[in-house]
C-alpha cells in the first residue's frame, strides 16, 4: 500500500507540474484600438435690428449701425453675406417697402460706407472672420453700417413705417 501511495503521490505531483507548465506557457497578446472622430465646423448668427429712427424728408439722410453676432467653432474661417432684401431692391440699391411705396437705403461693410455689404457680386463684398468658439461670450461681433439718403425719391414718399428683411448667410 505504501508503494501505491508513493505512485499516487508521484502521479499527482506530475499532474500538478503539467498543469503548472501549461499555465506558464499560456501567452498574452495585444492590439491597438484606433479611436477617432471628425469635429465638423459649425456656425450660428444672430442679427440685431437696424433702426434708422425717424426720417424727415428734406432734412438730410440718416446713418445707423447694428451688429451681427457670429459664433463659429474655434478656428473655423467664415464669411458673412447678405442678400438684396425682401423690399424689391438690389444690392446696389436696397429698398424698404410700405405697400407699393419704396424707400432707398443700403448696408455697408465699414463706417466709411464705401463698400456695399452683399454676396460678393455687383461690386459688393462679404465680410470674413475666424470663429472664437460657440459660447455666447466667444461671439464675433460684425458691425453693419446703414445709410438712408435724403434723395429726391425718398423725399416724395407717403409717411408711414417702411421695412425690409435682409437674409444674412454664414458660409464656413
Amino acid at each position: 500500500m505504501a508503494a501505491f501511495k508513493r505512485i499516487l503521490a508521484s502521479c499527482l505531483a506530475a499532474g500538478a507540474l503539467l498543469g503548472a507548465d501549461h499555465a506558464a506557457s499560456a501567452g498574452t497578446t495585444t492590439a491597438a484600438l484606433a479611436v477617432s472622430v471628425t469635429v465638423a465646423p459649425t456656425c450660428s448668427v444672430a442679427a440685431n435690428p437696424l433702426l434708422f429712427g425717424t426720417y424727415y424728408p428734406g432734412s438730410g439722410g440718416l446713418n445707423a449701425n447694428t451688429t451681427l453676432l457670429v459664433r463659429c467653432s474655434h478656428g473655423a474661417a467664415f464669411t458673412v453675406a447678405m442678400d438684396a432684401g425682401s423690399g424689391g431692391g438690389t444690392l446696389a440699391q436696397r429698398l424698404m417697402a410700405q405697400g407699393s411705396a419704396h424707400l432707398q437705403y443700403n448696408l455697408y461693410t465699414s463706417a466709411a460706407r464705401t463698400t456695399v455689404w452683399g454676396d460678393g457680386s455687383v461690386s459688393s463684398a462679404v465680410v470674413a472672420g475666424v470663429g472664437k468658439g460657440l459660447a455666447s461670450t466667444e461671439a464675433v461681433a460684425e458691425t453693419v453700417y446703414g445709410t438712408l439718403p435724403d434723395s429726391a425719391a425718398n423725399q416724395h414718399l407717403p409717411p408711414g413705417l417702411y421695412s425690409d428683411t435682409v437674409l444674412v448667410t454664414i458660409s464656413y
